[in-house]
Formats: structure tokens, sequence, C-alpha cells
């Protein structure tokens, strides 16, 4: 039993780097390459991969057991049809004394069902729930705080994983505000009001 407990550590903790580092794990062993998800695309909604579908599921139960980093957290919402509450993990970015939440998929299924809620959801960290309001931030105001999203947790401008998460997830060759300025219509971002 403890063999199977450490094999599923070693599995846990490279799916949550794939979470936390929006691609999936190397599958060196297999031949597979790594997929980029690209976000970066003008599509409305730019659906993401399915590895990380099939991800979500560690991603809830590691953000409930505060494994996960401390910025992920759950959203929860109920669906805009059906009622029944859905889930995603996201990244809770602190920037200005505020919190913010980033839609790089654009015009998302959980974003759509915020709105359909008039932007009242739970958010879940470290086995702990809370309700909030998200309100949408325009266009117009939003690439200050794409570009935190972009250098959260310590990253620095120059870094290659600033760049590519720069290219790969909004389309900008670097984090400046007049290029995230260029595309901020397509990335919808949300205040997070507690209560």
């Amino acid at each position: 039993m403890r063999h199977l407990q450490v094999g599923a550590t070693a599995g846990t903790a490279t799916a949550l780097h794939a979470l936390t580092h929006g691609r999936p794990p190397s599958h060196k062993r297999r031949g597979l390459q790594s997929l980029v998800p690209r976000y970066s695309g003008s599509d409305r909604y730019r659906p993401p991969p399915r590895w990380y579908a099939r991800l979500q599921w560690l991603g809830f139960a590691l953000t409930s057991l505060g494994l996960s980093p401390g910025y992920v957290v759950t959203l929860e919402v109920p669906g805009r049809r059906s009622g029944v509450i859905r889930r995603t993990n996201l990244v809770l970015l602190a920037y200005d004394g505020e919190h913010y939440l980033v839609a790089l998929a654009g015009e998302s299924q959980w974003l759509r069902n915020v709105r359909a809620a008039g932007g009242r959801v739970v958010l879940g960290r470290r086995r702990q729930r809370r309700a909030a309001t998200l309100v949408e931030v325009p266009a117009s105001e939003r690439a200050p705080v794409i570009r935190a999203y972009m250098l959260r947790a310590g990253r620095r401008p120059g870094s290659a994983q600033v760049a590519r998460e720069a290219r790969d997830y909004f389309g900008v060759s670097k984090p400046s505000l007049a290029e995230i300025g260029s595309v901020a219509d397509r990335y919808p971002v949300f205040r997070v009001v507690p209560g």
C-alpha cells in the first residue's frame, strides 16, 4: 500500500504542477510531447485542452486540502440552465489591494454562469468556503490587472515563463501595458468583493 501512496503522490505533484503552471505534465517516458494550451486566439471562447478538463477533479481535491499554491481557488457557481453547482479552479490574483479572477479562455462556461448568477459565487481554498460577488472590470481597465496576472508569484518580466505565458495565453510578445491593452477585451476580468 505504501508503494501505491508514493506513486500517487508523485503523480499528484506532477498534475498539480500542470494545473498551476498552465501546461500538462511531461510524458518523456512515453514519447509524448508537452501540449501547451493556447488561449491567445481571437475567438470569443477558447476551450481549455482536454488534459486540463480531465485533471480538474484533482485540482479541486488539492485546493480543498490546502496542497495547491495559496493563490489557487475553487470557484463554485450554479449552472445557468441546470442550477447544478459547477466548479472550476482559478488563480486568485492579489493586485493593488484587491483580488481578481482572469478568464483566460474568454467567454468560458464559468464566466457565463457567473454573469447569469449576478456575480454571486462561492470561492473555496484550504477547506474554507466564502461567499463573494464578482464584478466585471471594463475592458479599458483590464490591462494592469492582466499584466499583474502574468507577473504573479514574483515572476520577472524578462523570464522565459512570463514570455511563454504572454505569447501562449495572451498572444502578446511581452507583458507591456500597450500590448496587453490591445487584447484586453478578449480576457474578461472580475474584481472579487467579499460577501
